[in-house]
């Protein structure tokens, strides 16, 4: 079984290293995976979504209005602010997902993780990073796409990080019902950015 809290760690250890060498041009950039977003408010989202689950603040959660909120509190403050604040949070969220197959913030920070690195045309995440998600949702993903389609690719889509143009062209023979299905947060008609 994956130690969620672990692979937690390692991305806050990484989020936090890509955030320390961000310029203002490129926290100003608008993360095309959620559009109404910059890496900034990505950044805050990451940090007070963390916070809030580990002091119980989540009225409204997982909706807009509690997103809203604690992306406003914190877009405004100096990212290395917000970065020492998602790692102070991180042993107590490492310890609130122990035994949980499927961890909300760890599958949220690895998602919005490889959201910034497409943003700002970095490389691929390193497959230890996400691949343990993708293990997670195969039972659920028709067969077509996990034997045919590129593990990186399916942890995208899963995610609605690829539109439904970008999962047809995997030339699965699923039909746009089927590859809509295993979309989490539903089908997008966007293009998204892959990388290299």
């Amino acid at each position: 079984m994956t130690d969620w809290g672990a692979l937690y760690k390692e991305h806050v250890v990484d989020v936090s290293a890509l955030a320390s060498d961000l310029t203002d041009d490129e926290l100003a950039t608008v993360v095309p995976a959620t559009p109404a977003w910059t890496v900034r408010e990505v950044l805050a989202h990451l940090a007070g979504g963390a916070s809030d689950a580990v002091t119980g603040r989540m009225d409204g959660a997982p909706g807009p209005e509690w997103t809203s909120r604690h992306v406003g509190e914190r877009a405004r403050l100096p990212v290395a602010e917000v970065v020492d604040e998602l790692r102070s949070r991180q042993d107590a969220v490492a310890e609130s997902v122990v035994g949980n197959p499927a961890p909300a913030l760890v599958w949220n920070i690895v998602v919005h993780h490889a959201d910034l690195h497409e943003a700002l045309d970095r490389p691929m995440l390193a497959e230890p990073l996400w691949r343990p998600v993708v293990d997670a949702l195969a039972p659920r993903l028709a067969p077509a796409v996990v034997e045919s389609v590129p593990a990186y690719e399916v942890f995208r889509a899963a995610f609605s990080r690829r539109s439904r143009r970008q999962m047809q062209a995997w030339g699965t023979g699923l039909s746009d019902e089927e590859l809509d299905d295993m979309c989490i947060f539903g089908p997008r008609e966007d293009d998204q950015p892959v990388p290299a």
